[in-house]
Formats: C-alpha cells, sequence, structure tokens
C-alpha cells in the first residue's frame, strides 16, 4: 500500500500531464486522506477517509440519469479492478478477508436489513435470513474472484456506518460501535490510497467531471 505522501510525490510528478478533471479529484482526495493520517480518533478518521474517497469517485451526473449510491459504488470499483493490473485490490481482499471483512459482514450493526427490523419493516427472520445469504455470498464471491462484487458487499457496511455517523445517528468515540467503527476505518485506510495509486496510474480513463469544479471568483 502506497504511503500519502509516495502518492502525493506521484501526483506532483505527473499532474501537468494530467486531465484537469482528474487532478482535481486526485488533488482533493489527497488532501482528505493527509488529513486522515494526521486524525488521532477513529470516528474522525473513517469521516475524512470516505471524503477522500467521495473525492475519488464521485461525479456530476445529470439528474435524470443517476443511479443508486450502491450501483455508483460497484460501476466504480468495476471500473478499478479492470485498470488495477498489479492486482492491488485483489491482494487486499484477500488479506483482509480473515480479518476486518469478516468481521464487518458478520456484524448486524453495519447491516441495513437489522435496522429495518429494529424499525418493524421486516421481522427478525427476514432480516437474519439475509444476513446469512450475504456471509454465504461473500464466501462464494471470494472463492470465484469476484473481487469488485464482493468490495460492493463491504461498501454496503460500509455506508451503512457512514449514515450513522454522518446523520448524527451515533455518539462520538461511543464504546457500543468501537468494533464497527475501526473495522470499517481498518479497511478505508488500505483502500483509498490503492484506488488513488490506481486512478494515479489511469490518466487516459475517462473518469468524468468531479462535482462541484473549482469556480473562478
Amino acid at each position: 500500500m502506497q504511503s500519502f505522501q509516495t502518492l502525493k510525490n506521484q501526483h506532483r510528478n505527473t499532474r501537468n500531464d494530467m486531465p484537469e478533471a482528474l487532478n482535481l479529484r486526485i488533488h482533493r482526495a489527497l488532501s482528505w486522506l493527509q488529513r486522515a493520517d494526521q486524525c488521532d480518533d477513529s470516528d474522525g478518521r473513517f469521516v475524512f477517509l470516505w471524503i477522500a474517497f467521495n473525492a475519488a469517485y464521485a461525479t456530476e451526473i445529470p439528474t435524470g440519469m443517476r443511479l443508486s449510491e450502491q450501483e455508483n459504488f460497484r460501476e466504480f470499483l468495476h471500473k478499478l479492478h479492470t485498470l488495477d493490473t498489479d492486482k492491488q485490490l485483489d491482494t487486499l481482499v484477500w488479506n483482509t478477508f480473515s480479518g476486518p471483512v469478516r468481521v464487518l459482514l458478520d456484524n448486524p450493526y453495519v447491516f441495513e436489513s437489522f435496522w429495518s427490523f429494529q424499525r418493524s419493516e421486516i421481522d427478525e427472520e427476514t432480516w437474519l435470513q439475509r444476513l446469512a445469504a450475504g456471509k454465504r455470498k461473500a464466501t462464494i464471491l471470494l472463492a470465484q474472484g469476484q473481487t469488485p462484487e464482493l468490495l460492493g458487499l463491504v461498501f454496503q457496511r460500509i455506508y451503512t456506518l457512514r449514515n450513522q455517523l454522518m446523520h448524527g445517528g451515533a455518539t462520538w468515540n461511543s464504546t457500543i460501535n468501537r468494533a464497527q467503527v475501526q473495522d470499517c476505518v481498518n479497511l478505508m485506510g488500505q483502500l483509498v490510497p490503492v484506488v488513488i495509486d490506481i486512478m494515479l496510474s489511469s490518466p487516459d480513463t475517462l473518469w468524468g467531471d468531479a462535482c462541484y469544479p473549482v469556480v473562478a471568483a
């Protein structure tokens, strides 16, 4: 995994030959990655890592053509995997599956169907069946080498935590959610530098316009 400083140096050496939109994405993503590295608490680090990821992947899409957030993740992850000639994403999944990935997939508190059950939208049997099905699917995807799809499942869990924190559904530094926050931080801390590295190595790929482009005053 590349460090922030290594990625920053790589960006400095290549940015003059890089499309403006990609240059802006990388510049923003690196700034938030650096801030995440400077953060001394897991909640803050997760938020900054999420912003770094969002800066890299989010794009301006006409309203009528917008997909769900989950579908956007899947498309982006498939594109990255296709461009990942060094197999960094595959290596990341294999190295983390028995640790934070599997733990995250087992954790009900980052599984949206669990919260649907808490809101009485579904019954207990339904959410438990969905949880078990998700874990079975992850094992199959790993065996088949379907890295983007497996990461898509993981991002469903990470996105649930993202919603909890961003919408004020959790207490800062709460002892209740330490496990899932730390697991997500561990995963995002490894994934975000890989994402930036792949994008830096693929300047000729169409990444789309960055959200909120810089506008001169």
